[in-house]
């Protein structure tokens, strides 16, 4: 896979540039603002681009910024964004200015240091699937329960929906959750069902499915 890298932190990008190498990956560039980031893509198109939310100059949301900017100038480049925290703005925003699609995903750093999540990660965004860090998730779905859609749903529907969030496929899921394929797309069914998610052509019903909870 063809990976661009954009992180301010000279350790961690290096050390991300020599794990990705050792996993055979093509790493294009290894970049440390958002600037250069966006020439980089310009130069060689990756399949992935792997950013920091937070870079030079402010050290705000430069990162996010440049990816959001590579997927409306290229859409087909993969975008996977790290944040040092749970930033439910930042990760909504990456979701609904992508709107819906799919071959986005938020890890949180930490997770980085789990080597096989990061790199599971990482392909699932480059064959242009979703990858949403677990507590991402978790955190982006915490609303009260007197304006929750969630309520809605049943426990197993939940962990489902949860699933689906972080990118995995109907047959994951199944493994995770010690069930039959069929009963986990029965249980999608009728998530998509509660949340009125019919009749949504062009967009991705699992990432519209946590879009309807995200806060503002």
């Amino acid at each position: 896979m063809r990976v661009i890298l954009a992180e301010d932190s000279t350790l961690l990008r290096e050390g991300l540039v020599r794990l990705l190498m050792e996993e055979g990956h093509d790493v294009l560039a290894a970049v440390g603002d958002g600037e250069q980031l966006l020439a980089a893509v310009e130069a060689d198109r990756p399949d992935v681009v792997v950013a920091d939310v937070r870079m030079p100059p402010t050290h705000t949301d430069e990162g996010l910024r440049a990816a959001l900017g590579i997927r409306e100038r290229w859409p087909g480049v993969g975008v996977l964004v790290l944040s040092q925290y749970v930033e439910r703005r930042y990760a909504t925003e990456l979701l609904t200015l992508t709107g819906g699609s799919d071959g986005v995903g938020y890890l949180l750093k930490d997770r980085v240091a789990e080597v096989d999540e990061f790199l599971d990660a990482l392909e699932r965004v480059g064959e242009g699937r979703t990858a949403f860090d677990p507590e991402v998730v978790r955190r982006l779905l915490v609303r009260s329960t007197r304006t929750d859609p969630l309520s809605r749903l049943t426990a197993r529907e939940g962990e489902v929906l949860a699933a689906m969030a972080q990118g995995h496929t109907n047959a994951a899921i199944a493994a995770r959750l010690y069930v039959s394929q069929s009963a986990v797309e029965k249980h999608i069914n009728a998530i998509f069902d509660k949340l009125e998610l019919t009749g949504t052509a062009g967009y991705s019903r699992r990432v519209l499915a946590v879009l309807r909870y995200l806060g503002t």
